[in-house]
């Protein structure tokens, strides 16, 4: 975020001398993006950050990716992915399965209530999306609390890790991009403010307010990063030699912050908004949009569900988090599918959703969308819960 934000203690002059109790120098880390050009911010440790005692490989869940042929619009019940009690021995990074991906953006999914190990993305961004449940997400930056509708973004390289809380399983919704995310540039000032238009702004951003510290020796930190496996990444099991929350304090505009769906403003019109207005982050190659619960057009002539349409640039990625959402009524889409809707086959509202939404006043549904400029392929949890049927959901019949 390029708003600027002090948590801890600092020494007033950057680069210069900043002395412990015990009058040894704190550890000064720029972490920034871009070879110095961009958002950064400097972090004061107790220890040496670049410090290591062993390291090992560490192989990553399947990544592995099928393409989408014959070319096929497609229904994902990621409800099914983990039945039952299984979520008792997954955590929330290790055991996510992938969905969808490409060489910009991966999808996964995880229900899960163990804590995760120390981790550390080194390939780009996490938007991680709460269904549901809640979590602490302890961070070399401090400490965030999330629940329901939260957006939680990491930039690329935190040491973090998810503690699940409560009684219920915490389900997310994990977009890994290899760039950085962050908000449409046509919501922000030259500067990086929020501008007037935007549907959201920097007071509905939390962040962490005070260090997190703590204590351990040969501790291990789980790191995705690039290489030759599947998607081209790898990973490795870093042992360093002190506990890496180790951050007395730290400034700057780059670090981790938690939006949730029910702050942003819905853009609405007399006639059928396009989903760009509905756009909250981007990344390279994608965009993340969310559809909240709004009021809709009020043209007296207003087809409230979205017309049907090929933007032949992208494919179309639907989560359905909440409420029924209304192009979709009579497909078998409920809470906890994806739809796929791939570049290159013209898709929109059921055939009878068209007619049933006239004079409706007010949406209340709530689903995050992926658009992607490159083409999608399947992930192993992708293909394990495809129904098989929405293909033929518009026509009502399918192959012999």
């Amino acid at each position: 975020m390029a708003h600027y934000r002090q948590v801890g203690e600092v020494p007033r002059k950057r680069h210069t001398q900043f002395r412990r109790p015990d009058g040894r120098l704190y550890s000064e880390e720029l972490m920034g993006e871009e070879g110095f050009s961009s958002d950064s911010s400097l972090l004061y440790h107790r220890g040496v950050p670049s410090s290591l005692v062993d390291a090992r490989p560490w192989e990553l869940p399947d990544q592995a990716t099928t393409p989408n042929s014959p070319l096929l619009p497609r229904h994902l019940r990621l409800h099914d992915l983990f039945p039952g009690e299984e979520h008792k021995a997954v955590d929330p990074v290790t055991g996510r399965w992938l969905v969808l991906g490409n060489a910009d953006v991966r999808i996964s999914y995880a229900v899960s209530s163990l804590p995760s190990p120390l981790c550390r993305n080194a390939t780009g961004d996490e938007c991680v999306f709460v269904e549901r449940g809640t979590a602490t997400v302890e961070t070399v930056f401090g400490a965030l609390d999330v629940g329901p509708g939260d957006y939680v973004v990491l930039p690329r390289a935190t040491t973090h890790r998810w503690l699940p809380t409560g009684d219920e399983p915490l389900r997310t919704y994990a977009i890994e991009a290899n760039s950085h995310i962050a908000p449409p540039k046509r919501y922000l000032s030259r500067y990086g403010q929020f501008l007037e238009h935007a549907p959201y702004c920097e007071r509905d951003l939390r962040t962490p307010a005070e260090p997190l510290l703590a204590e351990g020796t040969d501790v291990e930190v789980y790191v995705k990063h690039r290489g030759d496996g599947p998607g081209g990444l790898a990973g490795t099991v870093h042992v360093v030699p002190e506990h890496p929350f180790d951050v007395v304090g730290w400034d700057g505009c780059l670090y981790p912050y938690v939006f949730n769906v029910a702050d942003f403003e819905p853009i609405t019109g007399r006639v059928h908004q396009p989903p760009p207005v509905h756009q909250v982050f981007e990344g390279q190659n994608f965009v993340i949009c969310n559809f909240v619960p709004r009021k809709v057009d009020y043209h007296p002539l207003a087809v409230p569900v979205p017309y049907y349409h090929s933007n032949v640039d992208s494919d179309e990625i639907m989560f359905y988090v909440d409420g029924d959402y209304e192009a979709r009524k009579g497909s078998g889409i409920g809470k906890g599918s994806i739809t796929v809707h791939p570049g290159g086959h013209s898709h929109g509202p059921q055939p009878a959703a068209v007619e049933a939404s006239l004079g409706a006043e007010r949406f209340d549904e709530l689903a995050v969308m992926v658009d992607t400029f490159r083409p999608l392929a399947l992930g192993e949890g992708g293909r394990a819960v495809d129904d098989g049927r929405y293909a033929w959901s518009w026509s009502g019949r399918g192959p012999a």
